[in-house]
This record gives C-alpha cells, structure tokens and sequence, in this order.
C-alpha cells in the first residue's frame, strides 16, 4: 500500500472465516471488522459529526454521484476536501457513483465509454466515466476511492450479467491508470451477479491489477438474503488473506453478522438511519417499533448497553416525540441505531479474538428471532 496506508490480520477465528484486522490510514486507524455510516451528501441524516463520533464510528462514507451534482467537487476541494469541509477529521471512504448511475440517475445509457444520464435534481445531462469518477474522488479528498462499476439490475441474462462484469474490469483498471492522489487508495468492486463462477472469475482478473482492497458489489438489491450469503460463501475465498474485503450497501444486524462469518471486514447502508427517521430502533431483542402503543407509558430505556448522552431516555418520550413530529426524535433514534451497530460490530471483535465468534452470532441470532 501506499505510504500511511497498511491493513493487518490480526487473527482468523479458528471455527469460521470471521477476521479481526487493523486498516490505517493517514487520518487513523480503522478496527475491522467495521461499519461505516452513510453520509450521502456530506452529512449523516441528522447527525452532526460529534455525534457520529460517540457512535464509536471510526470511518463514514461520501458519495461521489450526489456531491458531484451538489455542491461540486471543485467546491469541496476548494474547502479543504470533504471531511474537512464537513468537520470529520477521521478515515473516510467515497463510492464511485456507479451504484447511483443505475438506481436514480434517469435516461441512463451505459457505453464503453462510460455513463450518461439525467440528473434526478435537475434532469441536466451529465457524463460520468471511470477516469472522471476518480477525478471526483481525488477532489473530494476520502481515504479510500472506490473504482467506478457497471451496475446491472437483477435477475438478469447471464450474457449480460457477465458484460456487464467484464466492464467493470475494463472500467477498474481504467481507474487505476488515472489515479494519483498519493494519500488516497483505490478499492475494486467485485461484480458477477448471483453466478459463483462469475464472480471468482472476477476476483482472479481484478486481484491481478492489485489493488489496496477490494469489495463486494451488485448485492443487497433485492434478491433472497440466503442467495446474497451464497455468493459470498463462493467469492471471499478467492480474495486475497492480506487485504481488506467490503460488501457494498449491506444491511441488516443478521446480514452483517452473516458477512462477518464469511470474512468480510467493511459494511456500508443507510438502514440504521433510515429505520432510526422512521421510528424503528435496532436492539439485542429485534427491531423496536416506537409508535406501537405499548410503548407509550413504558419508561425503560430503548436497551441496556448503548452508550450516548442520551441513551438513558424512556420509550415513552421517544415514541411521543414522533407522535407529536418533533425532529429530535429521528435524531436520537438515529443516533441509538448507529451506536447499536457500532456495538455490535464492537463484540464481534472482541468475539474473533476470543475464538467464540459462531457462539456470538448464534446468541445475537437467538435474540432477533424472538
């Protein structure tokens, strides 16, 4: 890797692929397995970056297709790059856009080329290629770049899930061409669709470029959970031991537990404070929904074990600060689902180092069935 950048393995659990690992990066150190809340456009939903910090986060994500549109990378530059500009003075990580490309950008063409489209703001034409991506992201400043990849909708033909792979190797090695930035590092994703042979022939072609790390796109996009683990089961054995591995977009408690098992150290979504702004709080016991009458005079607090300044308040005011649509009650309960999914990234942790890893997920398991 390149200077202030270096991951470790630490320890492999002896009764699964779970891994304890280090990444350190020139704004700090990363504890893996981790998971990094989405701040899309320069913010985490409701979130000043203090508060993200009692989260235990140690690492948050931009977005390159949202903050090319607004404000402009060459503003963001211009204020001393994102995490700068936005007051996170700690290890961050940009996606390529490719994901927003397909999933929000209208009028969509993909060529050789690239990708051209529509913004969903203003419906303006805007042009987005692998060597146009990096540019972006080596403005915005992250830690960690993704390379640009060709997204395709799922279930598809295997011809066009396979050329669409086949792409997105041609685009990876087009973003490591016109990458420079000496304190940045750049990411593969790993594409494939729901074909094993697929992906681990994409491991082999993009592993031969040798990039810092490498991560696992093109899931989480609504197929069956058990098909998501399936391909996983089948692709992180063919990436390499001494980097770090990434699934994209992933998710749910049970997934990233699911993940973890399978060896994955980096997790990404917007579920905790997508469910946090809609009144739905994650905890040992299952989701919690706050608006559910049962709540309404219960003066526990949401769980024991989560630590924010203000953790210790009752569902009762919770679920009557959404009942009477006051703002603060998406913020803390955002905040509580990011200091959960710190938490439990936390225990699996100090799980693998233990070698008690399978136990810890089947306890976590046992207690979200019920």
């Amino acid at each position: 890797m390149k200077a202030g950048f270096k991951y470790e393995l630490l320890h492999q659990d002896k009764h699964c692929g779970a891994r304890l690992g280090r990444l350190t990066t020139p704004r700090g150190v990363i504890d893996l397995p981790t998971f990094m809340p989405v701040g899309t456009c320069g913010t985490v939903k409701g979130l000043t970056t203090g508060l993200l910090e009692q989260t235990g986060a140690q690492i948050i994500l931009g977005n390159t297709y949202h903050l090319h549109l607004r404000p402009g990378a060459d503003i963001v530059q211009q204020m001393g790059e994102l995490p700068k500009f936005m007051g996170w003075n700690k290890p961050m990580l940009t996606d390529s856009g490719g994901f927003q490309v397909f999933s929000l950008a209208k009028l969509t063409k993909i060529t050789e080329e690239g990708a051209k489209f529509r913004s969903h703001i203003d419906g303006s034409l805007i042009d987005l290629t692998p060597e146009i991506s990096v540019s972006i992201q080596e403005k915005l400043g992250a830690d960690i770049a993704m390379v640009f990849d060709h997204v395709i909708e799922l279930p598809n033909a295997r011809s066009a899930v396979k050329d669409a792979m086949d792409r997105t190797i041609r685009w990876a090695k087009r973003c490591k061409d016109a990458h420079s930035k000496e304190s940045q590092v750049q990411f593969a994703i790993v594409q494939g669709g729901l074909d094993e042979r697929l992906r681990q022939e994409c491991c082999k072609e993009l592993i031969e470029l040798d990039f810092p790390g490498y991560a696992i796109g093109g899931l989480s996009v609504g197929e069956p959970p058990e098909e998501m683990y399936r391909i996983l089961d089948g692709t992180t054995p063919a990436l390499p031991e001494d980097k770090p591995r990434y699934l994209m977009g992933v998710g749910t408690p049970e997934d990233l537990l699911e993940a973890v098992k399978r060896g994955v150290d980096m997790f990404d979504c917007v579920m905790p404070t997508r469910n946090g702004r809609n009144a739905t709080a994650f905890t040992d016991s299952g989701k919690m929904k706050l608006r559910n009458l049962c709540h309404q005079t219960d003066p526990s607090p949401l769980m024991e074990g989560i630590d924010t300044p203000y953790s210790h308040l009752s569902r009762a005011y919770l679920g009557h600060l959404f009942r009477a649509k006051e703002m603060l009650g998406p913020i803390l309960l955002s905040l509580h689902n990011l200091a959960y999914y710190q938490r439990l990234m936390k225990q699996a942790r100090e799980a693998i180092a233990a070698d008690r890893f399978v136990d810890f997920y089947h306890e976590r398991m046992l207690g979200w069935k019920k």
